[in-house]
């Protein structure tokens, strides 16, 4: 897949949810995951997070109801039960975490600066 048409995609999304997602996650969407259907990384500990591609990542969204519980965030990945988030309320791209079950009754814990930086 070409890497302006990730670009295009990710672009709807920020105007049909309103939303402005941070430069380094659109990069690595863009450049790294782009539409494969499974996109896993290996964390610092070890662990096996999935990160969604583009045509997954606003139905993840609607499936957790993240808008409703947290909406200053937005759900990009996850390992089991435990949802990987960026903050769209101040476009950063530092990698936040929470047990999906705890959405909204927890602070979320920031994992890394970006998500080439959740990587091993």
């Amino acid at each position: 897949m070409d890497k302006d048409k990730v670009l295009d995609e990710l672009k709807h999304i920020e105007t049909s949810r309103a939303i402005k997602l941070p430069s380094a996650y659109k990069k690595f969407l863009s450049e790294e995951i782009q539409d494969k259907e499974v996109y896993e990384i290996k964390n610092k500990q070890g662990d096996s997070v999935y990160i969604f591609n583009y045509l997954d990542v606003v139905e993840r969204n609607e499936t957790y109801t993240i808008h409703d519980v947290e909406p200053d965030y937005f759900l990009i990945g996850q390992d089991g039960d435990l949802g990987y988030f960026i903050c769209i309320k101040d476009s950063s791209d530092k990698i936040y975490s929470l047990d999906l079950g705890a959405l909204g009754s927890l602070d979320m814990d920031e994992e890394a600066k970006d998500l080439y930086d959740l990587r091993a």
